[in-house]
């Protein structure tokens, strides 16, 4: 039988300053003065239209991304905040995460976003090399983002990310050792360290840059993972480290197969129907002017049907280092633990996963094969 887990919400802001070479996500560069207050309008009108899948609970974490968040007024991302607030109860020690470029500084002052509501800011940062900056297309440079940084700690946020990628175009080791070394040495409570992939319907893919092989990714990958525990950071999700106390709870709840609603341009929403015994996902309208020209905001609802939701929950709660509890696979998908028996016991032969009475473990075996554990499960 599934049980409501708890609910966040995904807020999306589509516009950034110009589109990155690298980026695949629905955003769209700025051209003029943005539509601030009807954008705002139109996400609460988005939320409540999506009341009736709150079913009576309160909103633990709020994720504000983009595109550039950071581009909207302080004063608009608090009537965006106090607005949702008045539809739906807040959780009393909630998280609200916004992403901020440091390119834009000169819009609000962190300090003001702090003021706003929002209690962790996660700054794209992605490399601290002037060079590597202009490649990956990114609007500030090394001494912006240093700046960034000491301004997030000086406005007293709970907690603060930094986004860090490797495997950049040309990267030699020292050069990606130096992004950890000069990150950490900022004080991060949190740091997410990702590699560079080229994804479909990008510059880089139509242009692919030169990366480095596949040896020194992982001599570069291996030294990195290293590096950051020694520096005190804690891997929780596979590319998430934190110090103890400081894990993003919003992350952690999409890993856990957890609800959330997504409201803004092409933001997705997953959401649990107990009374009906059904899990679905929605996709809201994707383009900033059908997006703003609606009142249905609804692009797509499709069904997550039963014998789907134990690889859904797998893709999702495999990126955690944590070991698996049976209870919550059972309560999260409305299935048996034993209808994957089989595939377990395949991934257990092979050494990818232990298995106790009461969870699951992925062996360092299986967190380097997570695609082959999975594939027993299809």
């Amino acid at each position: 039988m599934l049980s409501l887990p708890p609910l966040s919400l995904y807020i999306h802001i589509p516009w950034c300053v110009q589109k990155c070479p690298y980026c695949d996500f629905n955003s769209h560069g700025q051209h003029g003065e943005l539509p601030q207050q009807a954008y705002v309008d139109a996400l609460l009108a988005d939320l409540k239209n999506d009341l009736a899948y709150v079913q009576q609970r309160s909103i633990h974490t709020i994720f504000i991304g983009g595109g550039t968040p950071s581009l909207f007024d302080a004063s608009q991302i608090e009537r965006l905040l106090k607005g949702v607030e008045a539809l739906i109860p807040f959780e009393k020690e909630i998280e609200i995460t916004m992403e901020a470029n440091p390119g834009t500084l000169e819009h609000d002052d962190f300090a003001a976003y702090r003021a706003a509501g929002v209690t962790r800011l996660s700054i794209g940062v992605q490399s601290f090399s002037k060079e590597k900056l202009n490649l990956l297309g990114r609007i500030h440079d090394q001494n912006e983002a240093k700046t960034a940084a000491e301004k997030a700690k000086q406005a007293q946020y709970l907690s603060f990310n930094l986004d860090l990628m490797h495997g950049l175009p040309n990267q030699s080791f020292d050069e990606a050792m130096h992004d950890i070394d000069t990150a950490a040495a900022l004080l991060p409570p949190h740091l997410s360290w990702y590699q560079l992939t080229i994804e479909p319907n990008t510059l880089f893919y139509s242009k692919p840059p030169q990366l480095p092989d596949d040896e020194n990714l992982w001599h570069i990958y291996e030294q990195g993972q290293k590096k950051l525990a020694e520096l005190g950071y804690e891997q929780y999700e596979i590319s998430a480290y934190a110090k103890p106390g400081f894990q993003c709870r919003h992350n952690l709840n999409y890993w856990q197969f957890g609800d959330y609603l997504g409201i803004g341009c092409g933001a997705h929403g997953k959401i649990t129907l107990p009374d009906t015994d059904n899990i679905i996902r929605t996709v809201k309208i994707k383009h900033p002017k059908g997006y703003l020209a609606a009142s249905d905001y609804t692009f797509e609802t499709t069904e997550v049907i039963a014998q789907d939701r134990p690889l859904e929950y797998l893709m999702n709660r495999l990126r955690l280092m944590t070991p698996i509890p049976k209870t919550e696979f059972e309560l999260r998908t409305g299935q048996k633990a034993t209808v994957v028996k089989e595939g377990m016991e395949k991934s257990i032969a092979r050494g990818l996963v232990t298995e106790t009475d009461t969870h699951w473990q992925l062996t360092p075996k299986g967190h380097m094969f997570v695609n082959d554990l999975l594939s027993q499960f299809i």
